[in-house]
């Protein structure tokens, strides 16, 4: 496997300069400020992945205070209490997108925020201390009790809160394989991701970086 020195220096070349590098880099929200996001900015972010998921991200953020108007800005003791014929309901609603099963996982997500918040604290509490040395463990969990969270729904959306997470992109991926850490450019058993997982926590101890900007700066490696 190639080292973080090379990951540094082909971006480096590639930039021009380390200030060119680093403007185009994410920065991740402390613990803090995650465990300070109330559960209902949680399950609007929840809401708003799955639903960009497939579609264009700008068509979908603006006809999003509508969905923060109708679903009762996502407070989930509110949003668990909507009935299927509620939801039907809103099927009609023109300011919205209006696909079924994405909208009837909305308040089947905010019965799992309600379970992490009665098990964790809060949601922000879970995800705020959550090791990042483990964040497919986390990309697990919420895929497996969310609904509509498959695919790289969860690690999108980690990305979106400010969680610090890598996301196996086909440019990542593409840039793992040529770094000799995957034979090929899949990573969806637990076995691909925990080597992916270790490849980065191997490159974090290098670089003292965080997850999500060494997961940039390798799709950075990919030419188009």
């Amino acid at each position: 496997m190639r080292n973080y020195q090379w990951l540094e220096e082909y971006c480096l070349n590639r930039f021009g300069s380390r200030q060119a590098l680093e403007s185009r880099l994410p920065i991740p929200r402390d613990p803090e400020q995650l465990r300070a996001m109330p559960d209902d900015r949680y399950l609007s972010q929840i809401a708003l992945r799955v639903f960009r998921a497939g579609l264009k991200h700008s068509v979908v953020d603006a006809r999003w205070p509508a969905f923060e108007e109708v679903f009762f800005g996502f407070d989930p003791e509110k949003v668990v209490l909507m009935s299927a014929e509620h939801i039907e309901r809103l099927m009609g609603d023109k300011r919205l997108i209006r696909h079924l099963a994405k909208m009837r996982s909305v308040p089947r997500n905010a019965q799992m925020v309600l379970d992490v918040s009665r098990e964790y604290g809060s949601m922000g509490a879970l995800i705020a201390d959550w090791p990042t040395e483990d964040i497919v463990g986390l990309w697990r969990l919420l895929a497996r009790r969310g609904n509509q969270l498959g695919g790289l729904s969860v690690p999108r959306f980690l990305r979106m809160i400010g969680k610090d997470t890598f996301v196996t992109t086909a440019d990542v991926l593409a840039a793992l394989v040529a770094m000799g850490v995957l034979d090929r450019a899949v990573a969806t058993s637990q076995r691909d991701l925990a080597t992916v997982q270790q490849a980065f926590n191997q490159l974090v101890e290098q670089s003292g970086r965080p997850l999500c900007q060494l997961s940039v700066m390798l799709a950075f490696t990919v030419n188009h």
